[in-house]
């Protein structure tokens, strides 16, 4: 079980209580979907992200957290989120020489290089982490039968693209049941390496932390 700091530990506890007082019917989310908006809170300091996240059925994301307990690759949009996630290695060729080539001579962004070539090297089953691309979501999006993500953690933050690639990513017929991403424009590295630890340090004593605090 992972040692949780003082500090830390008294933080979850403001965030809960504040959560309890204002978005009350966050209390009955299922133990994962609410372990992933308490990170994605704990990150941002925001606790609207209790409407504006969209997170996938329960199940859904139980698969998810025992695939990376297993060792399901795991492909992150740029180094920032790549740092972010601080249990595992993931895969990010956003600095990789070939990224850049690749995405001159093909006309792409080098994000949606980036993460080409890292879905490349994944594989099949791999959790895909973008937390600052749209380009790299919508690369996703587009190549998702040859890349066959098992769940996508899409939360890029801005005003060009941010909005719309969620959006995209939720109304795609074989990724919504997959995806978590939220309806606005925030997001960004910390939010989206935030979701993706919770699957990571989720333990089963997690289901009752919310009723104690």
């Amino acid at each position: 079980m992972r040692s949780v700091h003082a500090i830390e530990q008294e933080s979850y506890a403001i965030l809960r209580a504040r959560l309890a007082d204002r978005f009350p019917a966050a209390a009955s989310w299922p133990a994962l979907a609410r372990a992933v908006l308490e990170r994605v809170v704990h990150a941002s300091a925001d606790l609207d992200y209790a409407e504006d996240l969209v997170l996938p059925p329960e199940p859904v994301l139980a698969e998810a957290a025992a695939a990376l307990r297993s060792g399901a690759p795991i492909v992150a949009d740029v180094a920032m989120v790549a740092a972010g996630i601080t249990r595992r290695e993931a895969v990010c060729r956003i600095t990789d020489p070939h990224a850049a080539e690749l995405a001159a001579a093909e006309g792409i962004t080098r994000s949606a290089a980036a993460l080409r070539l890292a879905a490349r090297e994944a594989g099949p089953g791999a959790v895909y982490v973008v937390g600052c691309a749209p380009t790299a979501l919508f690369e996703l999006i587009e190549h998702c039968d040859e890349y066959r993500p098992l769940l996508v953690i899409g939360l890029p933050v801005g005003f060009v693209g941010a909005t719309e690639s969620k959006a995209a990513l939720r109304a795609h017929e074989g990724l919504s049941a997959r995806a978590v991403s939220n309806r606005s424009g925030k997001g960004g590295s910390a939010v989206a390496a935030a979701a993706v630890n919770a699957l990571l340090y989720f333990e089963s004593s997690s289901e009752s932390e919310w009723s104690r605090t």
